[in-house]
């Protein structure tokens, strides 16, 4: 395959060098029927997957210098449903707890749902109506450590009730971190939630929001949830749910949180929506300037 020009999403080597165990390995299990390689190397794959995530575009509006829409849509599948992208996420994930001097898996998780909108052409059968937040389509929920690194994800429709979110959360959360001992909610869940932690082995504080407050006050350690979900708006694939199958959302989560780990491991940093030249067309008054 010919060189083509660098993307802005597209894996540095050492980012790539972060990956690519995991992908060789998987590779190596899943040797071609008919002994071909394919045309296609694994990192311009992942390159491709990467730039999805951040742009946001359907899969025949790749960039044409990428692998084939058919070509990625069949490893993100596959990634999928092997469990490779979390396989990867969680080598990441244990890789910048150690960093930052902590153990692999944590001992206290924070849990937190968003409902956001689902596109069209979602299936009805996986959306709905939070009726708190007047939010049609989905429900993502979350489960992060001190640090604000992804624990679990859960996604669901959006008239799902806010226990069934939590309940779900420490369920994966007891799979993936066994460690976990202690699990902070909002008020939007109750007893049910604290219930099923006990059967766990998780103690389950609602941590209650001081009323003496005014607008929006963080709440120290929780704080961490709300920056994961800010993070994740940096990737447009995931500002709006347009996956047909709930796994394929939760896929989207585990690759834009091992984009930014991967970030955060090299020391790089990701390229803002706007440039700086976006921002100078705006005035004071935050109006778009028409140039003549």
């Amino acid at each position: 395959m010919s060189e083509r020009k660098s993307g802005k999403s597209d894996l540095s080597d050492e980012r790539w060098a972060l990956i690519e165990p995991v992908i060789t390995a998987w590779k190596a299990k899943h040797p071609s029927a008919n002994s071909h390689e394919g045309n296609y190397e694994m990192r311009e794959i992942v390159n491709a997957v990467l730039c999805q995530s951040r742009a946001g575009c359907q899969w025949d509006y790749l960039p044409h210098d990428l692998p084939l829409a058919g070509a990625v849509k069949y490893y993100f599948y596959k990634w999928r449903d092997e469990g490779t992208d979390q396989t990867l996420h969680e080598l990441l994930r244990c890789s910048v707890r150690e960093r930052a001097g902590r153990l692999e898996d944590p001992s206290l998780v924070v849990l937190d749902t968003r409902s956001g909108l689902a596109a069209v052409i979602v299936p009805a059968a996986t959306t709905g109506r939070d009726a708190a937040k007047e939010v049609p389509g989905r429900k993502r929920a979350l489960a992060v450590d001190v640090l604000g690194l992804v624990i679990a994800v859960a996604v669901l429709a959006a008239n799902a009730q806010e226990n069934e979110a939590g309940t779900a959360l420490l369920d994966e959360a007891a799979v993936r971190a066994p460690s976990v001992v202690k699990a902070l909610v909002d008020q939007g869940l109750d007893q049910k939630v604290v219930h099923h932690g006990r059967g766990l082995g998780v103690d389950v504080e609602i941590v209650e929001r001081n009323p003496q407050d005014v607008g929006f006050v963080p709440q120290p350690i929780r704080w961490g949830v709300e920056q994961a979900f800010g993070n994740l708006m940096l990737h447009r694939r995931i500002v709006r749910d347009y996956e047909s199958r709930l796994a394929s959302s939760v896929s989207r989560v585990y690759w834009a949180e091992t984009d930014r780990m991967t970030r955060r491991l090299t020391g790089t940093t990701a390229t803002s929506w706007h440039t700086p030249a976006d921002l100078a067309d705006l005035d004071l008054g935050e109006s778009v300037q028409t140039a003549a």
